[in-house]
């Protein structure tokens, strides 16, 4: 490790993050804001390519593929490159192919385009989550991956949003250059502030692939996607929610979202600041947290001032897991955690994927908007055994850690 990182290890011990960390959460958020910018133009896409709506959503369905299967296949492409060079790799790749899909009207080159967005966009995550580990102190794992994951949850709530309303007036190409912009940015950062760090030993793909033979690396995959899936499923829904059965006017509803991002960036800061020390509290209080939300919001729908700060109880209890999650994953994989922190961000994707796949299948089959809370709670419920599984199998000792 290098001076620089030893330097930003030493802040951290007297209470401070460093600067690399809040850089990354910084280039996430605007690389992830292209993944929710694309939903809120939609519209205006299908009409400037003159294409179908199910066209233009295939575009979103292209990023998330990228996205799923791309992360683990670049960790190992780029596990002997420098971390610093990969971020910047992976950020002027994303750039350059949304600059192109931006000055192209050819719907197939915007189709390509957005996939390998997903692709660059996996390999950005899955290097700036072991990046991030690497400038703290161990005692910080769990709170520095929370402050990255933060990103995401800003791009989610924010980003998307505004780059939304960019569009709006300047075009549906317009939020989409602020994207370019912003990740530029976070590149020429990177070169200049990133200190150059690397894993603790020489980098081996064996090892690496070794590692993934652990069963319960796949336990805590698992939690990822049932996890994500849980609180997702009512947020993705939660506009049609409030509306149609809660009968709030449609101008609160970009409020209450935003109450669901309030949430989250809370539960990020409390999962944080515990899962470095009790992991499996955090991963249990955010499966009921979530659970007791989506039960309560199927019975009291129709009580806008019961859902309203329910609303606000999910986003906490979602996102009080992913700290733990990340400090689970680089705990079972210390000592080769580039592809295994690739591929939980390829869980966190397909637990989003699977969303519209569920919700379809209930709304398809005549249920109401309200079977989206169900589900969420049924798959909250699924994760308690697996977190309790987690937690047994360390417990009694039967796992080994990475050669």
């Amino acid at each position: 490790m290098s001076v620089e990182a030893t330097q930003q290890q030493e802040t951290v011990t007297r209470g401070r993050l460093p600067f690399g960390v809040y850089l990354l959460a910084f280039s996430l958020f605007a690389m992830g804001s292209a993944e929710f910018l694309l939903a809120g133009v939609l519209p205006a896409v299908a009409d400037d390519l003159r294409i179908g709506l199910p066209s233009a959503g295939a575009l979103i369905s292209a990023f998330a593929i990228g996205v799923v299967v791309g992360g683990p296949p670049f960790a190992i492409l780029t596990l002997r490159w420098p971390r610093r060079t990969t971020l910047v790799t992976t950020q002027a790749v994303f750039a350059a192919s949304v600059t192109i899909g931006l000055v192209t009207d050819d719907y197939s080159v915007l189709l390509a385009t957005r996939f390998v967005c997903g692709l660059a966009y996996a390999g950005y995550w899955a290097v700036a989550a072991v990046t991030a580990i690497s400038l703290v102190t161990p005692d910080r794992t769990a709170r520095a991956s929370g402050v990255v994951v933060s990103g995401l949850s800003l791009a989610m709530i924010a980003g998307g949003p505004a780059g939304a309303l960019i569009s709006h007036f300047a075009g549906w190409r317009g939020g989409f250059w602020v994207v370019v912009a912003l990740t530029a940015a976070g590149a020429v950062l990177s070169l200049v502030a990133m200190p150059a760090t690397s894993a603790g030993e020489e980098p081996s793909v064996r090892r690496e692939l070794r590692t993934m033979r652990q069963p319960r690396l796949w336990v805590v995959y698992a939690a990822t996607i049932l996890s994500t899936a849980a609180y997702m499923i009512s947020f993705n829904y939660l506009a049609a929610f409030l509306t149609d059965i809660t009968g709030m006017p449609g101008v609160w509803v970009p409020a209450i979202l935003a109450l669901f991002g309030i949430g989250a960036l809370v539960g990020l800061s409390v999962g944080g600041r515990i899962a470095d020390r009790r992991p499996f509290h955090a991963l249990l209080v955010g499966a009921i947290g979530i659970l007791a939300a989506s039960v309560l919001l199927a019975l009291f729908a129709q009580y806008a001032l019961i859902v309203v700060p329910l609303v606000l109880l999910l986003g906490i209890a979602g996102f009080v897991l992913n700290p733990a999650i990340y400090g689970r994953v680089f705990t079972i994989a210390a000592k080769a955690p580039t592809l295994a922190g690739a591929t939980t961000v390829s869980a966190f994707q397909l637990g989003i994927s699977l969303v519209p796949v569920l919700a379809g299948a209930a709304l398809n089959a005549g249920a109401g908007i309200t079977s989206v809370t169900w589900i969420g709670a049924a798959l909250a419920l699924a994760l308690v055994p697996v977190v309790l599984l987690d937690r047994r199998l360390e417990t009694r000792g039967t796992w080994r850690p990475s050669p």
